[in-house]
């Protein structure tokens, strides 16, 4: 109660106390003193009656209040139990998934071993075969850019046999905001000095003996270990993974390389296979098959190296195609009332503006790649174009050391495969 109330208590037991006492004077043979006397007594007997009452009510609340204090204590023991359950239920869980993750790697490291093997012992065979059909002659220099097809293709083997495989990583950037959504990778081999074995030395060689596909499938392999620790860190961050028509329709390494797909289907979201725009245009029915196969699991396509804007579509919405690369410049240039228009359901007559808009219908993102300075930027903005790619919002760089040495496959599988 509020002191005032308290008062006013008070102040009616003291009323009461003088009322008793003059009536007791008035009414009975009492006298004065003992009158006043029976007054004092009865404001002090109320005053004490109301005493015992509050206390027996503040008692009361007391008891409550301790009441509900161990009722929460006895929640919060409970809910401590709960708390200390599922930490302990977490604990097992980790442990288990920990666990799982590291037989996982295991077993894919032991099928990458395997699929190593047999890609370097055909490696191996059709360079010996390539050697004796003379496909690969010519002279012999060890320096790079001088190296004859025959020596360039040794060096190949030598720098997979020596891990000497690096893979640089280019940011393809969102626009206007330029942050890096992807990574493009790019593959590239040392010789023995650490000089670049340059892709224009060996391709023709290798594609002539029969060894492109090889080299692709083994540099694509190391490629996923890749992609995964850097999946592993960030998720949202996606990365091009180049890959040949010719790697596609090879019926000796693809299925291994599907079953391999399917142990890391779970890359799905941050792995983009990207080929070229012309091949894709002529894929045989193997391409197309295998690439479906690749989908079913499913895994995203990009062509990259576009000629210009006149693509088909529907066509490359069947075949998941998520992503068409066009050089800036030319990209500028076919946005002109006039130029070039994909096809597909709507008139063909479209506003160079809506172009982006019609390849979004069909879920393909444009990007302009090989964009070199800012006023390009500016012109290709006015576009609406989704992402960028080119030195102007950054160069291909190798990766750190650290991970390079994390995700490279052990020494013994190399000497086994190319050895």
């Amino acid at each position: 109660m509020p002191v005032f109330a308290h008062i006013l208590v008070a102040a009616s037991y003291c009323v009461v106390g003088i009322f008793l006492g003059v009536s007791v004077y008035q009414f009975t043979p009492y006298s004065l003193e003992m009158s006043v006397l029976a007054g004092v007594i009865a404001a002090t007997g109320s005053g004490l009656i109301h005493v015992m009452t509050v206390s027996r009510e503040r008692t009361k609340q007391l008891e409550l209040r301790i009441l509900s204090l161990k009722n929460d204590l006895r929640k919060s023991n409970q809910k401590a139990e709960i708390l200390e359950a599922r930490l302990g239920v977490m604990e097992e869980t980790v442990t288990k998934e920990v666990s799982e993750r590291r037989e996982t790697l295991v077993t894919e490291m032991r099928e990458l071993e395997t699929l190593i093997q047999k890609l370097g012992q055909t490696f191996n065979a059709r360079l010996s075969n390539a050697r004796k059909s003379g496909s690969t002659s010519g002279a012999r220099s060890g320096k790079p850019g001088e190296r004859s097809p025959e020596e360039a293709l040794q060096a190949v083997q030598d720098a997979l046999n020596a891990n000497r495989v690096d893979l640089h990583l280019q940011p393809i950037v969102s626009l206007p905001q330029r942050r890096v959504c992807f990574y493009e990778s790019f593959t590239r081999l040392r010789d023995e000095n650490d000089e670049l074995i340059m892709p224009g030395e060996f391709l023709g060689a290798a594609r002539d003996a029969g060894l492109l596909g090889v080299i692709d499938n083994m540099l694509l392999f190391r490629c996923v270990q890749i992609v995964r620790k850097l999946s592993e860190r960030d998720r949202r961050i996606g990365v091009f993974c180049n890959v040949s028509a010719t790697s596609l329709e090879d019926d000796s390494f693809f299925p291994q390389f599907l079953e391999f797909m399917k142990e890391n289907k779970d890359l799905s979201d941050s792995l983009i296979f990207e080929i070229g725009a012309r091949d894709f245009a002529k894929r045989s029915p193997t391409t197309a098959r295998n690439m479906g196969r690749l989908t079913d699991l499913g895994f995203r396509f990009s062509l990259d190296k576009a000629d210009g804007l006149d693509v088909n579509l529907p066509e490359m919405q069947a075949e998941h195609v998520k992503f068409l690369k066009v050089e800036g410049r030319k990209l500028l240039d076919q946005l002109v009332e006039g130029g070039p228009r994909p096809i597909s359901s709507i008139n063909r007559n479209i506003s160079p503006v809506d172009v982006p808009a019609v390849f979004l219908r069909y879920g393909v993102d444009l990007i302009a790649e090989k964009v070199e300075d800012e006023k390009e930027v500016v012109e290709i903005l006015d576009f609406d174009i989704g992402f960028g790619q080119g030195h102007i919002f950054g160069e291909p760089r190798p990766i750190k050391d650290s991970l390079a040495e994390e995700t490279a496959p052990p020494t013994n599988f190399l000497n086994r495969a190319t050895g």
